[in-house]
C-alpha cells in the first residue's frame, strides 16, 4: 500500500494517542536555557534576547474543528512572525498536548491599536495524507511580494510502500515519516497548499527544518543568484541544501555546511538569518553530555557553506527571527505556565544600527 489514507477514524485514533502525551524533557525547555547570558559574545553573534512582557499573545477558547473530530488544543509554541504594513502577523504550532502530534497550525495578528487578535484559525490543518499525524512548525517567508508557509507534515510509516522503497540507514525512523510542505498567499490570510516540497528520494521519508537565509524584515535573501534552503534532520543522515529561484520548485544535493567537532551533535537548524555580509545559522545541538543547547554559526554571503565561526548560545527561533526598532526579535511559547496556551516575545538586549539588506546576487 501506499501512505495511509487520511480518514475521519485515522485522525480521530491519532487524536486520542495525542491526548496521552507526556515528556518531563520537553515540558521543561525555557527560552533563558538557550538565549539569556552568552560569556565572550562575539560582534557577530545575534542576542541575547530577553521576554518583552507588553508583547505577550494568549489563546482563548477552541477553534471551531474542520474535521470534525473534536480536536482541542492545550499548547501553543514553535511559532513564526513577519511583519507587513506596521503588523505583525504570527503563526504558530497549536497541539493537544505540549509538543505531542495531530497539531494545527493557527494565525494572529498584532496592530498598534488592537494588540492582538487571533486569526480565522486554523490556518492549516490535515487534508492530505501526508499531513494524517498532524502539521507542526511554520516557517513564514516572503519574496517578491507572495508569502511562503511551509511547514512539516507528519504521517505513519508501518506498512506503506514508501517504507520499502526508501531505507532511511544513515538516519533511523521511528514509526512516523516527516514531510515539508509548501502553502503560499497573496495576504498571509488566504493560504493554498502545494503539498511535498522535498522528494522521498532526498528525505529518504524524513525532512524538517525549511531554513531558508532572511533580511530582518523576512524576506528571502538570494545567495548566488538562488535561493538556499538548508535541511538538518533526516535525509539519510546526509547534510543536503536545497536551491530555488522562486521558493516553490526545489533542486536538493547533499552540501555539508556545518562542523560541530567542538561542540557535540546537530539535533536541528531553527533559522538563518543575513545580518550585513554574515550569514548565521542559528541551531540546536546536544552538548558532549548530551544536554540541550544552542549556538550560532557565521558564513560569509560569498561563500556560504564554509564555516568561519562558531558560538555557543543562540536564539532557537524555530520560526526565524526579523528585526523591529533595531532590535532582532522572535517568539516562543516554551516558557508558558503549565495549562496556559501563550506565546512571548523576546528580543535582543540592545538596538544594534539596521544592517544593509543586500542586492539580488
Amino acid at each position: 500500500m501506499t501512505m495511509h489514507p487520511l480518514t475521519t477514524q485515522a485522525l480521530r485514533d491519532g487524536y486520542q494517542r495525542a491526548l496521552q502525551l507526556t515528556n518531563a524533557t520537553t515540558d521543561a525547555l525555557s527560552v533563558d536555557d538557550f538565549s539569556a547570558d552568552w560569556p565572550d559574545r562575539p560582534a557577530w553573534a545575534i542576542g541575547p534576547f530577553r521576554k518583552d512582557p507588553h508583547m505577550t499573545f494568549r489563546l482563548d477558547g477552541q477553534w471551531p474543528d474542520p474535521t470534525g473530530i473534536g480536536w482541542t488544543s492545550s499548547s501553543i509554541f514553535n511559532p513564526s512572525m513577519i511583519e507587513r504594513d506596521g503588523s505583525l502577523h504570527l503563526f504558530y504550532r497549536a497541539s493537544p498536548k505540549k509538543e505531542s502530534l495531530e497539531s494545527r497550525i493557527g494565525s494572529a495578528v498584532w496592530t498598534p491599536e488592537d494588540g492582538w487578535r487571533d486569526g480565522d484559525n486554523p490556518v492549516v490543518y490535515p487534508t492530505l495524507d501526508n499531513e494524517l499525524l498532524g502539521v507542526e512548525d511554520p516557517k513564514v517567508y516572503s519574496a517578491n511580494g507572495r508569502y511562503f508557509l511551509f511547514y512539516n507534515g507528519i504521517w505513519p510509516l508501518p506498512g506503506t510502500a514508501e517504507q520499502a522503497a526508501f531505507p532511511s540507514h544513515g538516519w533511523p525512523l521511528g514509526d512516523v515519516g516527516c514531510d515539508i510542505n509548501l502553502a503560499v498567499s497573496d495576504d498571509l490570510v488566504h493560504w493554498e497548499k502545494r503539498g511535498r516540497v522535498v522528494p522521498h528520494e532526498v528525505s529518504h521519508l524524513w525532512a524538517k527544518g525549511a531554513v531558508i537565509p532572511t533580511d530582518g524584515t523576512g524576506e528571502a535573501v538570494r545567495i548566488g543568484g538562488k535561493y538556499v534552503m538548508f535541511l538538518s534532520e533526516g535525509c539519510d543522515g546526509k547534510a543536503v541544501v536545497g536551491r530555488s529561484d522562486d521558493l516553490e520548485h526545489w533542486e536538493f544535493g547533499e552540501q555539508p555546511y556545518l562542523d560541530l567537532t567542538a561542540l557535540g551533535s546537530l539535533h536541528e537548524v531553527a533559522c538563518a538569518v543575513v545580518d550585513g555580509d554574515n550569514l548565521v545559522l542559528d541551531f540546536f545541538y546536544g552538548d558532549e553530555a548530551g544536554a540541550f543547547a544552542a549556538a550560532q554559526a557565521r558564513y560569509a554571503l560569498t561563500d556560504p557553506f564554509t564555516q568561519l565561526d562558531i558560538h555557543r548560545g543562540g536564539s532557537l527561533a524555530w520560526g526565524g527571527l526579523i528585526r523591529r526598532d533595531g532590535r532582532w526579535t522572535f517568539a516562543q511559547g516554551w516558557d508558558a505556565p503549565p495549562g496556559e496556551r501563550e506565546l512571548s516575545l523576546y528580543r535582543s538586549d540592545a538596538p544594534s544600527a539596521p544592517s544593509t539588506s543586500p542586492e539580488t546576487r
